[in-house]
């Protein structure tokens, strides 16, 4: 490995203290030259004079111009999360989870001026726990790419990898995140809102209010039980739009997690109160 390029450190955690990546913290471990450039343009000659054989990319985060994605040998290659050609973009683990998918992958794929468009040189499948989250399956994905990427480097510099075009059916966008969407409807079915608080851990959580108040879910499950959207007895189950959602962990601004009994003990509710 000739150079590394990572983002610019950002502001992250509570106290939002601006902190090197983890991409980073481990290139200046191994004493590795690294570059935070705020575009792909201010290091491009550098990039060129290097002459790599490649560029690996995982969850970089930008689109590469087209004088990089050419700088090395055999181009650029990337470590995508999903079984492409579902769930091209930025955040596939987490769409794979919303939907509810039995699986999901890595593949490694040959990079274009597309979003995750290139001729994929490997794919590989794993199944999705019934109760993983997103970062139990994002550790899991991580270990599997860098597995696959070794091999695949290998494989182009022996001469027998080949890139196979993507096939236009069953492509689909897996687009950013946005806030409004970890907000819990209850009107919705239980199955779906377990899946978002499964697809939304660790972070940045699935949310709802209580009187007002920001709650983030942390851990639930799916039972059968008949109670009006929102409204919840005792043990925290809560009704919904197709059974309820047995809260098992939440979360006040502020507090700790805590589970159903502690949540509620020596709470004052109004009569009626609901989550939502």
């Amino acid at each position: 490995m000739v150079l590394v390029l990572t983002r610019p450190d950002r502001p992250a955690g509570r106290g939002l203290r601006v902190l090197p990546s983890p991409v980073k913290q481990f290139a200046s471990a191994e004493r590795l030259p690294v570059l935070q450039p705020q575009t792909l343009h201010e290091h491009l000659e550098r990039v060129r004079g290097l002459r790599p054989d490649a560029l690996v990319v995982a969850a970089y985060g930008l689109l590469l111009p087209r004088a990089l994605l050419d700088a090395g040998r055999y181009g650029a290659l990337n470590i995508h999360a999903s079984l492409l050609p579902r769930w091209r973009g930025a955040a596939p683990i987490q769409r794979a989870l919303l939907a509810g998918d039995p699986e999901t992958g890595i593949s490694i794929m040959q990079m274009d001026t597309g979003l995750d468009t290139g001729p994929v040189f490997a794919q590989r499948a794993i199944p999705i726990g019934a109760d993983e989250d997103s970062g139990s399956l994002h550790d899991r994905l991580a270990g599997l790419g860098a597995e696959m990427i070794v091999h695949t480097l290998a494989d182009l510099k022996a001469g027998r990898a080949r890139a196979v075009p993507q096939p236009q059916a069953g492509a689909s966008y897996a687009r950013k995140i946005r806030k409004e969407e970890t907000v819990l409807d209850w009107s919705k079915p239980a199955s779906e809102l377990a899946r978002a608080v499964r697809a939304f851990r660790p972070a940045p959580g699935a949310s709802t209010r209580l009187e007002g108040e920001p709650i983030k879910i942390w851990r639930a499950r799916v039972v059968q039980a008949r109670l009006a959207p929102g409204a919840f007895d005792a043990e925290l189950v809560v009704g919904c739009g197709e059974d309820a959602l047995q809260v098992l962990e939440l979360q006040r601004a502020g507090g700790k997690r805590l589970g159903p009994a502690e949540f509620l003990r020596g709470r004052s509710l109004a009569p009626g109160a609901r989550f939502g």
